[in-house]
């Protein structure tokens, strides 16, 4: 009887072959514990857009100031880098399974908070600035070790399908929450959308508390300090693979991001639609095209040739913003920030792969430290930079050069460092 059984499992292994290649590789799911890790992922990442649409709602409603708006944006993004900076050095110190209870319990507190100010109807913006910036210090703590933890749950070689799925939870979440969010306001308030997130996060809690202990692997668990974080640092420049890595996110995202300029663009750039009906579409096109490329990882996946696929990934988007650039259809605009997405999908993917294979465990948690630095960073950075560049050559032509310099740079780094380019994955 075992015999049949095992001849049934290897003969749906096989049929299943050819769908993996081409939809979403879905073998890190059968790994229970990471599976659990997983379903954390999928309640949090729709719940924590409902928070995220609300915070500036409620700023805007309190003040009638986009500029408020900005102002707590920018509130959170010091606590958020130094944080997760911290955070990763105290991620490879100490078990990574308490330190996600840790976070996540603190934020679900937080995130009652915010419901119980918003339901009082306090109208206080600095409160509302701190509660921003405490939660993004939790954010920046949570996220390495909740990164670092995937290389311990899956094998080396599911690592790249890991990534996937991770990415294709969060860019479904970017879609759906803000969609869920305007619906559920009008119908329930603005503060029940805190209270929904709190439920999510407590809800995930569950499945984190299920994981296995994960304490370093180089000893017993420590206070992690300055010391650590600066030995993340120099580990990090020893090591050209991880460096290439992080600057390869960098050229993409501060050159090529040109989402500051989609309310203009929606405005000026396609004649004869409506404003509010184009922003909608830019800001929708990129996740959209991330989850597109997500779905069908299986036919990427497997590809060993980490190195490569980043650079090809990196030149892709720059190649997609140049094409949005220079786009006077909106339909056509939506259709290169949609390739962009995908090309960004697969750049997150091997990327995130990486710092997964390229980093021993104990330096994981700073170097996704780093990289949750780079990732909130860049985009604002290229906010600044583009809103320059605008004055001197135009919108259109802002995001086009910027697409551009994407590919200059990003080839020549590669050129730069061969060894990247020659980098594979472990084998399966």
């Amino acid at each position: 009887m075992s015999e049949v059984v095992e001849k049934q499992v290897e003969a749906g292994a096989a049929a299943a072959a050819p769908r993996r290649r081409f939809f979403m590789d879905t073998r890190p799911l059968r790994h229970q514990p990471y599976r659990r890790l997983w379903s954390s992922t999928i309640v949090t990442a729709l719940g924590s857009q409902l928070t995220a649409v609300a915070v500036p709602k409620q700023i805007y409603d309190m003040t009638g100031s986009s500029v408020w708006v900005g102002i707590a944006s920018m509130a959170g993004l010091v606590p958020l880098v130094v944080f997760a900076l911290w955070g990763g050095a105290i991620a490879d110190t100490v078990d990574r399974r308490k330190m996600l209870l840790f976070t996540n319990s603190g934020i679900a507190l937080l995130l009652l908070v915010f419901w119980a100010q918003a339901a009082l109807s306090l109208e206080s913006i600095p409160l509302l600035l701190v509660l921003v910036a405490v939660q993004q210090a939790l954010f920046g703590m949570n996220m390495p070790a909740r990164t670092a933890s995937v290389a311990r749950l899956v094998p080396a070689a599911e690592l790249p399908a890991a990534g996937a799925l991770n990415s294709t939870v969060m860019q479904a979440g970017q879609i759906a929450g803000p969609m869920l969010a305007g619906a559920l306001i009008p119908l329930l308030g603005l503060p029940l959308l805190y209270l929904l997130d709190a439920l999510a996060l407590t809800a995930a809690l569950y499945a984190v508390y299920r994981l296995p202990s994960l304490p370093p692997l180089n000893g017993t668990a420590r206070r992690a300090g300055l010391r650590d974080i600066l030995d993340g640092f120099r580990y990090l420049a020893t090591h050209r693979l991880l460096m290439v890595s992080m600057a390869a996110d960098v050229i993409a995202m501060v050159l090529g991001m040109p989402r500051a300029l989609f309310p203009q663009l929606a405005d000026t750039a396609y004649p004869g639609v409506d404003e509010n009906f184009a922003l909608g579409l830019l800001y929708a096109a990129v996740p959209i095209g991330a989850l597109v490329g997500g779905l069908l990882s299986g036919t990427f996946s497997h590809i060993r040739r980490h190195g490569l696929m980043v650079v090809l990934a990196v030149c892709a988007w720059g190649a997609a913003i140049v094409g949005f650039g220079l786009s006077s259809s909106i339909w056509l605009a939506v259709v290169f920030l949609g390739l962009a997405g995908v090309a960004d999908m697969v750049s997150m993917v091997f990327r995130g792969t990486i710092l997964q294979t390229a980093a021993t465990d104990e330096m994981r948690g700073r170097m996704q430290g780093v990289h949750t630095m780079v990732v909130a960073g860049g985009p604002r950075l290229a906010d600044l930079l583009h809103g320059v560049a605008v004055p001197v050559a135009g919108a259109g032509a802002a995001v086009a050069g910027g697409g551009g310099l994407v590919i200059v740079c990003m080839t020549a780094l590669a050129l730069a460092v061969p060894a990247f380019l020659r980098y594979r994955g472990p084998a399966r």
